[in-house]
């Protein structure tokens, strides 16, 4: 059975039953990332299912849940946290500390890894209450962005897009964070 076809059916489950239907919705955010499916495809399905209200709700639900689920089983996943670790290092170089900001305009991009970027953020806000926090803030822009305007990104033209990723770059430079701290021991490596 194709990708598409499983999207399929889980929508049409969706609309034949309302009652479960926010409920499937929200678990299917947490499914989504082992079926390899992007958190904006998600999103826009959410407003079209539920409406661009209770189509964000119940998104910010289910990546809370996602969040949440990363900030307690990365730690017991060391493989899966050094090649996270890794990926950014390759990317982003190994002194990079994104900001909360930053990691809010990294999750309106849809091909960079959710996953990644809640590393990111555990990199920043260790504390659990610091790291929720921080999610929801940075989930609030992608969850209302894909909601809301996402059936109008497909009418999109080519020229539009690359001028809303220029922008979006623009704003990760910005919001970047303007001191990186070196430890002398990593400045001078002792051959």
């Amino acid at each position: 059975m194709a990708l598409g076809d499983r999207f399929m059916m889980v929508l049409s489950f969706v609309e034949i039953s309302p009652v479960l239907a926010p409920i499937m919705f929200i678990l299917f955010h947490i499914i989504r990332q082992f079926l390899f499916i992007p958190v904006a495809i998600v999103c826009i399905a959410g407003g079209i299912l539920f409406g661009s209200l209770l189509g964000m709700v119940y998104s910010m639900i289910g990546l809370t849940l996602v969040c949440s689920s990363f900030y307690f089983t990365i730690a017991r996943m060391p493989k899966m946290k050094q090649k996270l670790l890794q990926i950014k290092n390759k990317f982003l170089g190994p002194y990079a500390k994104l900001t909360v900001g930053q990691i809010a305009i990294l999750r309106l991009i849809p091909f960079i890894h959710f996953q990644l970027l809640n590393l990111c953020l555990l990199e920043r806000k260790p504390n659990f209450r610091d790291y929720i926090k921080s999610s929801i803030i940075t989930n609030i822009p992608l969850v209302f962005f894909y909601t809301v305007f996402g059936e109008f990104i497909s009418k999109f033209s080519p020229s539009i897009m690359i001028m809303i990723l220029l922008a979006l770059s623009v704003l990760f430079f910005i919001l970047r964070e303007k001191v990186t701290v070196m430890k002398w021991k990593e400045f001078f490596p002792e051959n």
